[in-house]
Order: structure tokens, then C-alpha cells, then sequence
């Protein structure tokens, strides 16, 4: 069985996280320069076996979609026409980089290290993802 792969996308940086191997868990990967990602997404595949890739689904309150979906969908034609068999699943992400932060607050994050941006969207991704996998209970 592959791992799942979790993408918090955005505009500069795209925060990862991924499941073991059973699916089980879900662990933050790291973060990567967006338009570093396509090229990353093609070598993690290679080394690591994974079924399915999830992306944070960008949602406004009223659950119509934000306007980062514009930035998101070229994002998402593009994976599918590299990854053609690698199935991709939309997954709501309303307030995950609310609650990335108040999980580092409560793990005793430095103030220094929660301020880095780099960390809560490798955190966001691991909330997407573990939203994600109590969905599929």
C-alpha cells in the first residue's frame, strides 16, 4: 500500500506532509519553493510509493470557493497532465493555518520558529491530511 501525500499549495511556498506506509499517520514533510514542486513531486515519486496526492481545498466561509483556487487550478493541470495515473483529491482546508499554530503553540514551539512561515505550512498540510484520513473512517 503507498502513502498518501499531502499539499498545502501556495503562491511561494507549499507545505507537504505524508502518511506512513500503512496510513496511519499522518507526519509534516517539509515546505518547498512553489515552483519547485512539480520537479520535487517527480523525484519523491520515484523513491517513494504513493497512491494518492491530496490538496488543500481552499473554501470560504459561506463554502464557496477563494480566489486562491486561481492560482491552485493551473497548479492542478499541470499535475494531472505529468502525473496522469496519480489520483489527485481536493480536501477542505478552512482554518488550517489557525489551527497549525495554535498546535505549535500548545507543542511549546520557540516564538521564533512559530513565526516562520515555512513551518505552519508544513503543519497546515499535516491538519489537511489528517482531516483527510478521519474522512475516509
Amino acid at each position: 500500500m503507498g502513502r498518501i501525500l499531502a499539499i498545502d499549495y501556495g503562491r511561494k511556498r507549499t507545505g507537504l506532509a505524508v502518511t506512513d506506509t500503512l496510513r496511519i499517520t499522518a507526519n509534516p514533510l517539509f515546505t518547498i519553493e512553489t515552483n519547485q514542486l512539480l520537479d520535487w513531486l517527480a523525484d519523491y515519486f520515484v523513491h517513494e510509493p504513493v497512491d494518492e496526492v491530496v490538496v488543500g481545498h481552499p473554501t470560504q466561509m459561506n463554502g464557496q470557493e477563494s480566489e486562491s483556487m486561481n492560482y491552485i487550478r493551473p497548479f492542478l493541470g499541470n499535475f494531472k497532465k505529468r502525473f496522469p495515473d496519480k489520483p489527485i483529491t481536493m480536501y477542505d482546508e478552512r482554518f488550517t493555518s489557525v489551527l497549525a499554530h495554535q498546535a505549535m503553540l500548545a507543542g511549546g514551539m520557540k516564538k521564533k520558529d512559530r513565526q516562520d512561515k515555512a513551518n505552519i505550512d508544513k503543519i497546515a498540510a499535516c491538519i489537511i491530511l489528517e482531516g483527510y484520513l478521519e474522512s475516509l473512517r
